[in-house]
């Protein structure tokens, strides 16, 4: 059995970790969430590992309120800047390999086609830029470590998210205003853990950066329309009558987003030997299940 350590298993994404993996052949998984590893104590993130002795690290968790980490700058970079090295370095002890999970929000978003791995990084946020400072402090050992960076992820599992969020409101408002020119591409966890899974098989073989979303692209009133049209055929209950396509400017948020965050994903499709699923399509697949 390998043993594998799962950070962050509260969060969304943690928690289609547990539920995909799980019928993974011989692995044996460990989750953590932040009663057990607070992932802004290094002592605490030392000995935990220390105690399991994994053989595969992944660390799904993070802070990943973007407008409060404009507020919030040590924090977050505790946790997403600092966190991810100490995991690479204790990783690197035990020959473990770390998958850690990043973000398009390393990005600037003035690109106007999709970013490859090997295009150069320019945050325009805190967030981003704590993520980037973990992308760097791993690659700053000599860990084997799999940096995956994926986009604009919603679950079922989790406290909050855009598909989440559009629901309530779409339950209570017969109008919503939606930013209509930011660019990316919606990725649902069920699609990011089954990804990882494919990577786990071959994760001795494998480092470096990787991007994986779902394939397409939408802006975000795009992706509300199509949140309420596949809603409303599932009978979710619905008062939305309107969706409005407005810009960035008139809706004003702490921290500025990428215009255009859509991540290349033919290095990853190569590795996995499949296209990843499109997003409407896993769309559809997570609100059956959320309303099941």
């Amino acid at each position: 059995m390998t043993r594998t350590l799962i950070t962050g298993i509260n969060g969304q994404l943690g928690q289609e970790l547990q539920r995909v993996l799980s019928s993974v052949a011989n692995l044996e998984l460990i989750g953590v969430g932040r009663d057990r590893m607070d992932l802004s104590q290094p002592s605490t993130i030392r000995s935990i590992v220390a105690e399991i002795q994994p053989e595969i690290i992944i660390n799904s968790g993070a802070y990943t309120a973007v407008d409060k980490a404009e507020s919030e700058p040590e924090l977050a970079h505790a946790i997403n800047g600092i966190a991810p090295g100490i995991l690479a370095e204790e990783a690197q002890k035990l020959d473990a390999t770390l998958i850690h999970v990043s973000t398009d929000y390393v990005f600037d978003g003035t690109q106007s086609h999709p970013y490859q791995e090997t295009d150069p990084t320019h945050p325009i946020g805190i967030y981003g830029a704590s993520k980037l400072a973990g992308e760097q402090a791993i690659q700053a050992t000599n860990a084997r470590a799999i940096i995956l960076r994926t986009a604009w992820v919603y679950g079922v599992g989790g406290t909050g998210n855009f598909v989440k969020t559009m629901l309530r409101l779409g339950a209570d408002r017969p109008e919503l205003r939606v930013v209509a020119d930011q660019i990316g591409s919606p990725t649902w966890t069920g699609d990011i853990a089954n990804a990882i899974a494919g990577l786990i098989a071959q994760h001795r073989d494998l480092s470096g950066i990787y991007h994986f979303t779902n394939s397409g692209v939408a802006s975000w009133y795009d992706f509300a329309v199509a949140i309420f049209e596949e809603a409303a055929q599932l009978g979710f209950p619905l008062k939305i009558d309107r969706v409005v396509p407005i810009t960035t400017p008139e809706y004003p948020t702490p921290a500025k987003r990428p215009a255009y965050s859509v991540l290349a994903g033919q290095k990853i499709a190569s590795v996995l030997e499949s296209p990843a699923p499109h997003w409407r399509y896993s769309l559809r697949k997570m609100l059956a299940e959320l309303k099941g």
